[in-house]
């Protein structure tokens, strides 16, 4: 028994160093797969973020925008910069910073696929990502219509910004992104040394994340299934995600740490995958992670001490909350956001093919489709 028991501890040792490192390439991956699409996109996205005042136009631009990118952090931190220089006003930017909020979901999406192979793994982990993406989706069709009838957020995120009149600003490091930052770089030296040119380069840096992603998660879920027993699992269903309010708490933070909502709701993403957490427990931890992701641009707009960027920067962090009080906060709606994730994954479930033409409609060709229809009449 104890000979089982010596033998045990260097094999679960082994494997938390393995899940450590998986861990790890998955997080270079998101980290890569995000440069490889600035390196395509950073550019474009600009340029579609100086938009119309068609509000509609708007949260379009920021969907795509941020689909580009993947990163309503840096969405959002271009929008504020473009209010403090006069470019947009805090009207025309809510509309792109409601679309960024629906453009992230796509990174945690896309992380599903990795999946695709295993039917039943897939089921739960779309189920697990697309939760997010309908959230986000409710909450701009409950809140851009009010904005555009009352415009409350541009009013509250205006007095928000008159009591932090003042306040300076301050940077924040991302403890994450200095650890995995050096091999991103160190892949784009190598891919850039071979000099394929820019748009190569940027299709070779998407192709290399992507095989990461897919290979990290084959070996993350194979691991998390033979070390989440006994202790681990009570420290996640019974400390972790043991109530909605401590999930909720447990997005935020690490989101604000993290200073990526992408990273953080993926991360759960081959969790739930796994069969280790279910979509209701983690879908406060996702509007944790909504919230969370806006201390960027509260903190950029703080640097600029521009009354507008600040205001600007408020209207995120509203209009997150008040999806999450609407859309999860009231019992009966709180059910609408998780049945229509569990109604996709059960369709993609027989028809695979179906998950890959939701993703590049819902964030590519139907926005691109409605702004060029909207645009031209």
């Amino acid at each position: 028994m104890k000979e089982n028991k010596q033998t045990k501890h260097p094999q679960t040792f082994y494997k938390v160093i393995l899940l450590a490192l998986f861990v790890y390439i998955f997080l270079v991956s998101i980290e890569l797969l995000g440069g490889s699409f600035k390196l395509m996109g950073e550019g474009f996205a600009h340029q579609l973020l100086h938009t119309t005042s068609n509000p509609f136009i708007g949260l379009l631009m920021g969907i795509i925008a941020t689909s580009l990118v993947q990163s309503s952090s840096v969405t959002t931190s271009i929008v504020v910069s473009m209010v403090a220089g006069g470019t947009l006003t805090i009207r025309h930017a809510i509309p792109i910073v409601m679309g960024a909020n629906i453009g992230t979901t796509v990174t945690n999406t896309m992380v599903s696929m990795g999946h695709i192979t295993r039917p039943v793994e897939f089921r739960r982990a779309l189920s697990g990502s697309t939760v997010h993406d309908f959230f986000n989706v409710l909450a701009v069709i409950t809140f851009l219509p009010l904005e555009m009838f009352t415009h409350y957020l541009e009013h509250s995120a205006i007095f928000l910004q008159k009591i932090f009149a003042g306040v300076g600003g301050l940077k924040l490091i991302s403890p994450l992104k200095i650890i995995v930052k050096p091999a991103v770089h160190m892949i784009m030296d190598i891919i850039t040394s071979l000099s394929l040119g820019h748009t190569l380069t940027a299709v070779v840096s998407f192709v290399i994340a992507i095989l990461l992603l897919f290979f990290a998660l084959s070996r993350l879920v194979s691991i998390m299934k033979q070390l989440i027993i006994g202790k681990v699992e009570t420290l996640l269903h019974g400390y972790l995600f043991a109530n909605p309010i401590r999930s909720l708490l447990i997005g935020l933070v690490l989101t604000a740490i993290v200073q990526s909502s992408s990273i953080i709701t993926s991360l759960v993403v081959p969790i739930v995958g796994a069969g280790i957490l279910t979509v209701e427990q983690i879908f406060p931890y996702t509007i944790g992670a909504n919230i969370g992701t806006t201390v960027t641009a509260i903190m950029a707009s703080l640097i600029t001490q521009n009354p507008a960027a600040v205001s600007t920067a408020f209207v995120h962090l509203l209009f997150n909350i008040s999806g999450g009080i609407i859309w999860y906060g009231i019992p009966f709606l709180r059910k609408i956001p998780i049945a229509l994730s569990k109604l996709l994954a059960g369709v993609a479930y027989k028809k695979r093919w179906i998950a890959i033409l939701y993703v590049v409609i819902t964030f590519y060709i139907a926005p691109l489709l409605l702004a060029t229809i909207i645009e031209g009449g």
